[in-house]
């Protein structure tokens, strides 16, 4: 009984920690993404999940202009090229 409560210790604070690792992978820039790119949003798609080559050229085809957009051009300008790479690996992670 004693093992018991022993590996069920360990199995609840292994399982909280869980979400600590993956908030502290979270690369700068990319929690403000959710604002418009919810899950539930009809109007813009949802990018988590997505491949993270195909993130990482659409960001890379906003910030130099050759995708024109509105809102992300300006957003894009903001990241550097490893930034955006870190970006779109972690969107690629998110389901």
């Amino acid at each position: 009984m004693k093992a018991l409560r022993t590996s069920l210790a360990i199995g609840l604070i292994v399982a909280s920690a869980a979400p600590v690792r993956a908030a502290s992978a979270l690369p700068p820039g990319a929690a403000s993404c959710s604002g418009c790119h919810a899950a539930t949003s009809q109007a813009i798609p949802n990018i988590y999940g997505r491949d993270a080559d195909a993130t990482r050229s659409t960001l890379l085809a906003f910030r130099n202009g050759s995708m024109p957009a509105t809102v992300m051009t300006r957003i894009a300008k903001g990241f550097s090229e490893d930034e955006i790479g870190s970006i779109a690996a972690w969107l690629a992670t998110q389901k």
